[in-house]
């Protein structure tokens, strides 16, 4: 057996890094076993492998006795001082009992023992190597499924990614690579068990880290992330030093490193935010591109009320309240969001929107009136729509939705352009 058992050794110490002595180890406490049963039924038995040729032997501690009344357990005096020369009658001699092979139950046992115990090491190295990566990010291949929760193939180990912590805008096939974060990993009697997270607000942090040089070298700190996945993330930044520009460092030159992360994302929108210790900055500076009327605030409730102009309110609000819910959990206060009583001048206001769009070429009377009348009241509020809100519009068709869009972008441009280029 010891040739089959070199081979084994040899291609897990090779192949899957498993270090040869604690293989040996483990074979030698597996055949302890199996030699008790087909080698000597004696109680005191030990098993010996050669650490370069894996020969097996075994040996069995004999006491030294006048008269043999236990036959498996004792040696005669005479035969002993054949093994040790200087035995005497109450010593303990070591005699070897390996027989030419083990026989084939005794082999097959053998076998059995070594694999579960090849196994248990390769859980063991699994865990140590990933036992203090909780918070890192890892590529992996989709594997299977179990109903909602994804086993993904990390290399050396499997992982998962529970339903809980999934997208849920995303779908996978086996086979797709997946970036994910390792949220923690956990030791049971069936192994390690890393638990992989897409949905969890640290992966947006670490892949932020990864990109940003300046996150990464602590000249820019992330204060707080608040994200509703595969929606929406925002993110509060301050700077350490005051030539960097928090926001710029994150967005990038031409916006290619936010754009790197959206991209990860499955195009999730991210909300950069200029972090302030004055919680009326934090708040005005969370909820742009909406712009307030006044903010107060109210210590004992925690609650930040925020009034804003009738044509300010929706976006303001966001989407399903999106925006207002992702600022409370930035700010960590309660957001109340009121329009301004004083503006009486709604429907002049709402005729004033509908004209100024309707002067805007590509987008027409009727299309402004039905973008007004669904919310969409300025250029900045269509543009900070996605194309599939705009086709939500009464009317609309991917079509119109597009090019409403683009004659925004063309319009805002032409507002914004600086005068010596005009």
């Amino acid at each position: 057996m010891n040739n089959e058992l070199l081979t084994v050794v040899e291609y897990m110490e090779r192949e899957r890094g498993i270090d040869r002595e604690i293989l040996l180890s483990a074979v030698e406490s597996a055949l302890l076993s199996a030699a008790k049963k087909s080698v000597s039924p004696a109680q005191d038995v030990r098993i010996e492998i050669d650490r370069k040729t894996c020969d097996i032997r075994a040996f069995a501690r004999l006491k030294v006795v006048e008269h043999i009344t236990e036959p498996h357990d004792q040696i005669l005096l005479a035969q002993a001082v054949r093994i040790k020369s200087d035995a005497k009658l109450g010593d303990f001699v070591d005699t070897e009992v390996t027989p030419k092979n083990f026989g084939r139950i005794a082999a097959q046992t053998a076998k059995q023992a070594i694999l579960h115990r090849i196994r248990q090491a390769e859980k063991d190295r699994v865990f140590e190597e990933y036992k203090d990566r909780a918070g890192d990010i890892v590529s992996g291949t989709v594997r299977r499924f179990e109903r909602s929760d994804v086993i993904v193939d990390l290399g050396r180990a499997e992982a998962l990614m529970p339903g809980r912590e999934r997208v849920p805008t995303e779908e996978y096939q086996v086979g797709d690579r997946v970036r994910a974060l390792i949220q923690s990993v956990e030791s049971n009697p069936q192994g390690p068990q890393i638990i992989l997270s897409r949905s969890h607000p640290d992966f947006v942090r670490r892949l932020f880290e990864l990109e940003v040089s300046e996150i990464a070298d602590k000249t820019v700190e992330i204060k707080g992330i608040a994200r509703e996945a595969g929606f929406r993330t925002k993110l509060a930044v301050v700077s350490h030093d005051e030539k960097v520009d928090p926001v710029g460092a994150c967005v990038g030159m031409r916006g290619i490193r936010v754009k790197n992360i959206v991209r990860e994302l499955s195009g999730e929108k991210i909300d950069i935010v200029r972090w302030h210790d004055d919680v009326k900055t934090f708040v005005t500076n969370a909820l742009a591109p909406a712009k307030l009327v006044r903010v107060t605030v109210d210590e004992q409730t925690r609650t930040v009320t925020v009034v804003v102009e009738a044509d300010q309110l929706s976006l303001a609000i966001g989407k399903k309240g999106q925006n207002a819910r992702l600022t409370a959990k930035l700010t960590g206060w309660k957001i109340d969001i009121q329009k301004d009583e004083a503006d009486i001048a709604f429907e002049e206001k709402v005729a004033r929107a509908i004209a100024d769009l309707a002067a805007v070429e590509g987008i027409g009377a009727q299309r402004a009136e039905r973008l007004v009348h669904a919310g969409f009241l300025t250029l900045e509020g269509i543009l900070a729509a996605e194309e599939s809100d705009l086709s939500e519009v009464d009317g609309f068709t991917e079509e119109d939705a597009k090019a409403v869009r683009d004659a925004a972008g063309s319009a805002y441009e032409k507002q914004h352009k600086p005068e010596d280029e005009a």
